[in-house]
């Protein structure tokens, strides 16, 4: 197996825009060799822990209703094309994420990690629900199998945030600026959603590398 370490955050459309791409090549090639892993990049660090206005916060990052929306046309473009729906006027908060990617840190350990970030995302793009508060992301723990209480109990304390923010920051000084970046074999970076015609190409290109298992 080959891994493919995925930094992403959970608000970011480019994010769910750049896996479904990639899920679509790794259904075409059922014998991918890529071992997944989500690591955490926060788009907004700085955010208040409980999050902000979404409005409020989308007008004061772009200055005003007609930039953000002109921000914001490039990605619904993007999302159509990969077939996805945004139900963007259903989210009314932006929030803090460390405790979405705290979630999906643990979810790694039991090895449900990319079924979690599926359902932040849904959560977050097409339900529109604050996956900033614990008890919505105590209930799409408990739906991916994770223990409910456990999850609650975490959340409750401080347990992994400064490894969660120390994480962030080791990959910021490794010059990464945004997200999604993927990182092959921690040695070949690709930045932004890429197209899936991209990654058939990769996986391609990887597996006609790989010595023969028959062999």
């Amino acid at each position: 197996m080959i891994k493919l370490d995925i930094l992403s955050d959970p608000i970011c459309p480019w994010c769910l825009i750049g896996w479904t791409n990639l899920a679509r090549a790794l259904e075409a090639r059922p014998d991918h060799p890529f071992l997944i892993e989500w690591h955490p990049f926060q788009l907004n660090p700085d955010m208040p822990k409980g999050g902000m206005d979404r409005r409020h916060y989308l007008e004061t990052k772009f200055g005003g209703k007609e930039r953000a929306v002109q921000a914001y046309l490039p990605v619904l473009q993007h999302a159509e094309r990969a077939g996805i729906t945004l139900n963007l006027d259903a989210i009314t908060r932006t929030p803090n994420t460390l405790d979405a990617h705290r979630l999906i840190h643990w979810a790694g350990i039991e090895g449900r990690q990319t079924p979690v970030v599926l359902a932040l995302f849904r959560a977050n793009f097409v339900e529109g629900r604050d996956i900033g508060d614990a008890a919505t992301l105590a209930e799409i723990a408990a739906a991916a199998g994770m223990d409910r209480a456990m999850v609650e109990m975490l959340l409750a304390g401080d347990a992994d945030a400064a490894d969660i923010a120390a994480r962030d920051t080791h990959a910021r000084s490794r010059g990464v600026t945004g997200v999604p970046t993927f990182v092959i074999d921690n040695q070949h970076v690709l930045t932004g959603a890429q197209p899936t015609e991209t990654w058939l190409s990769i996986i391609d290109e990887i597996m006609a590398q790989l010595p023969d298992q028959g062999a």
